[in-house]
């Protein structure tokens, strides 16, 4: 499976932690940046994850900023994206299962690696419930 996984400098040392691992698990992790701590723009790489997703380059995006909220939105902005905010086991299942998301968002100051690692797998694994109430409503979000 390819992933791709961006982040700002406040999500810069989990994405590096988690593209590490995520590579260690057998999947294919092309990372849009940032490539430090240095001071950056979110939207940047929110954008770039979106776009590999859009494209067919990703099956799944990865972004992280200090509280994801940030680079969701910025994500959520490029056209059949449909990227989830999640800081737990919960939200990462529903997120796949109900809304078919295709990036998950999560926040450095939010998350421990432990955390972030079992919310990354489990958005991975978990297939879209296609249930017929659940197409709907992605159909509709994605007519807005």
């Amino acid at each position: 499976m390819k992933l791709s996984i961006g982040s700002d400098h406040g999500g810069f040392e989990l994405k590096e932690q988690l593209r590490a691992y995520l590579t260690e698990e057998g999947y294919e992790v092309k990372d849009c940046g940032c490539y430090s701590t240095a001071s950056c723009d979110y939207p940047e790489f929110g954008r770039a994850v979106a776009y590999d997703v859009r494209d067919g380059k990703a099956d799944f995006g990865i972004v992280i900023c200090t509280t994801g909220i940030g680079i969701s939105i910025a994500a959520n902005k490029v056209s059949g994206i449909r990227a989830g905010l999640c800081h737990n086991l919960r939200t990462a299942e529903l997120t796949r299962l109900h809304n078919n998301a295709n990036i998950l968002a999560m926040g450095a100051g939010e998350v421990a690696l432990d955390e972030a690692k079992a919310i990354a797998r489990t958005f991975l694994e978990t297939p879209f419930s296609a249930e017929e109430r659940h197409i709907r409503r992605v159909n509709a979000i994605e007519e807005v």
